[in-house]
């Protein structure tokens, strides 16, 4: 299966209808009827799927999204050891570690990596819930991307799962994003020059991914570029200067999620989000076409009245909706996965 094509398998009009009609994607069975399903869920219980599941990769989230199974997520702006074991068995398929607007502090990061280690495992039997890290500077232009590169390879040897640039305004910040995300060694691909993560730095993040030091190197490699890759690399498109290059950054081989940050993007155009302003709908509008057009997950905030409408649109990351709406998604989109 070629895991950059994503499909919107169940039709608005089945749903609609209610329709019995079923849509076997990527392995998993998608049915419009999950709706009913979806109502039971409570906080204090939204536990489903098969338990006989036995999970294939090391990333929860890369593992649903090559079925094309949309995930959730909840963020977390800091913390260390103690907040990483109570989020061990959270409701989330992966975690936002936030070190955009929070302290830019390994030491705390390391820790929650060993405390979700220690908390573990998941309900679905990973070794612990993706982690998905946002950087702390912004793909402004090359200079800063070239000044800065090392940061990614010091979030990616905590034993993160991912990273996340804000404002990544062009396709050369976006090679440069990938290359220092990858080992030399990587396989090679076109438009994209070789890694640059060093040999060393491997060690810790090995242990916390539960591989041996050479495991970890030939694993943690951009997925959906490696179909073997367990690392997501996503873009913020953000602002009016990135909304300008959505197309070709999205292209960039080795991105593996992209998002149009509503908040910074009304910034950026100076107008009210409150508004509902004609400028952010094309801008959402257009991000979302890019990623379709680039074959990878499109990220969006969900909520209780329109998480079906929005799987339907073609929305695969949900943007932090809380247990009882990703249980609601979850069982209307059949998933298999325990959560």
């Amino acid at each position: 299966m070629n895991m950059r094509v994503f499909r919107i398998a169940v039709s608005v009009a089945a749903v609609a209808a209610g329709g019995a009609a079923l849509v076997a994607t990527g392995g998993e069975t998608r049915a419009g009827a999950g709706y009913a399903a979806a109502q039971s869920g409570t906080a204090n219980d939204v536990h489903g799927g098969d338990a006989s599941y036995e999970p294939t990769r090391i990333s929860k989230a890369i593992e649903l999204l090559e079925r094309d199974q949309p995930i959730y997520y909840t963020q977390v702006n800091a913390g260390g050891y103690e907040e990483g074991k109570a989020l061990a068995r959270t409701w989330a398929d992966y975690i936002t570690y936030n070190m955009e607007h929070s302290p830019f502090d390994m030491n705390a990061l390391r820790a929650f990596m060993q405390g979700l280690v220690d908390g573990g495992p998941t309900r679905s039997g990973h070794r612990t819930p993706a982690v998905v890290a946002v950087l702390p500077f912004g793909g402004i232009n090359e200079q800063v991307m070239w000044a800065n590169y090392w940061m990614v390879e010091q979030v990616l040897g905590a034993g993160v799962h991912g990273v996340l640039l804000a404002h990544a305004r062009s396709p050369e910040v976006v090679r440069v994003l990938v290359q220092s995300a990858r080992y030399p060694h990587a396989p090679e691909a076109k438009g994209v020059d070789e890694g640059l993560r060093g040999n060393g730095g491997q060690g810790f993040a090995a242990h916390i991914w539960g591989l041996t030091n050479a495991e970890y190197q030939r694993r943690a490699d951009a997925w959906p570029l490696n179909p073997e890759g367990e690392l997501l690399i996503g873009l913020k498109i953000e602002d009016r200067h990135a909304l300008e290059n959505a197309e070709a950054s999205t292209a960039v081989p080795g991105v593996g999620f992209a998002e149009w940050g509503p908040g910074d993007m009304s910034l950026s155009f100076d107008v009210s989000r409150g508004d509902a302003p004609q400028v952010l709908t094309d801008a959402r509008a257009r991000v979302l076409a890019a990623t379709k057009q680039a074959g990878i997950p499109f990220l969006n905030r969900v909520r209780a009245d329109d998480i079906e409408q929005m799987i339907d649109e073609g929305v695969r990351i949900g943007s932090n909706p809380g247990a009882e709406v990703a249980d609601r998604g979850r069982r209307y989109t059949n998933r298999r996965m325990p959560w």
